[in-house]
């Protein structure tokens, strides 16, 4: 695959927008296809050109990359009446970037290969901060001779990327992944709030735990702007609770027991009782502080 590959992108959400930013700025003609056209207007001003519909954005692309929210998201913009497969080519690459249900995924991959066109599924880790930054961690499902044709385009998004089985498989690891995101969101809240009930400097807490064994990621970007009382979100309260979601309901068809993870979705449950499902996901620490009856602030 070369630079002159086209490249579509369907979903300009606070991650797709700025991964549809960094295939753009890498040298790839760029089509591109959103629900509201306002969120495209700064990739249209560097130079994307927009489509009508999504099977539009397929018609005039080699690769469509998708990233939208939840699983019907992903069956409409690929399979619905305006969806890719009823504009991409046989030969053409489908790489749906949200998460999503793993058995949906492999239905979606049976349905565009019976039409000669290839899929690959690669949800990504990373947040916002990721998508900025070309950073973000990709696990993909799918042919691994599809993955080493499509590996140049990922790495303009990503700085780990890793074939991890076929279709599907991108899927299942995504949804490893957000088990062990919630349950760090968890532990690093509970931490705060137990420093904050002792009356400890917080900055200093962070500063000397970080560096230790109970550094994370997560402890490292969110904590700070937990203290500040910064909640923007880099991935939401409603998309965390549709991926813990999917987990829970794919932990049950396999009889696989996730009891920290079915709590933290009630905890989360919390927060969108109060309308605070906008709100970043590491929100998740004010169901906690409702609890003992503390704010982890630093003023």
């Amino acid at each position: 695959m070369t630079q002159v590959t086209k490249v579509g992108f369907i979903g300009l959400g606070i991650m797709g927008a700025p991964m549809a930013l960094n295939v753009l700025r890498a040298g790839y003609p760029l089509t591109v296809w959103n629900r509201t056209r306002e969120k495209a207007k700064p990739l249209l001003e560097e130079g994307a050109v927009w489509a009508d519909s999504p099977a539009d954005v397929a018609r005039q692309s080699d690769i469509i990359i998708t990233i939208v929210s939840d699983t019907p998201d992903v069956e409409e913009v690929i399979l619905g009446p305006n969806g890719v497969i009823h504009g991409a080519r046989p030969g053409s690459v489908v790489i749906d970037m949200s998460t999503i249900s793993p058995h949906v995924t492999q239905r979606i991959a049976r349905e565009l290969a019976a039409r000669g066109i290839e899929m690959l599924d690669a949800p990504v880790s990373g947040g916002d901060i990721g998508a900025q930054e070309g950073t973000l961690s990709i696990m993909v499902g799918g042919k691994p001779e599809v993955f080493e044709r499509c590996l140049p385009l990922l790495r303009t998004m990503g700085k780990r990327i890793t074939h991890v089985g076929p279709n599907g498989a991108g899927q299942f690891t995504k949804l490893v992944n957000q088990i062990i995101v919630v349950g760090n969101t968890l532990a690093m809240a509970e931490g705060l709030v137990f420093a904050a009930k002792a009356g400890l400097n917080l900055e200093k807490v962070l500063e000397a735990v970080s560096a230790g064994a109970a550094g994370s990621w997560m402890l490292t970007h969110r904590g700070p702007q937990i203290i500040r009382g910064d909640f923007r979100p880099g991935f939401t309260v409603r998309l965390q609770q549709k991926d813990v979601r999917l987990v829970l309901e794919a932990a049950r068809e396999m009889a696989v027991p996730l009891p920290g993870t079915a709590l933290i979705h009630q905890l989360y449950h919390a927060l969108e009782a109060r309308n605070l499902q906008d709100e970043g996901n590491h929100a998740l620490i004010k169901a906690l502080e409702w609890l003992a009856d503390v704010e982890a602030r630093q003023t």
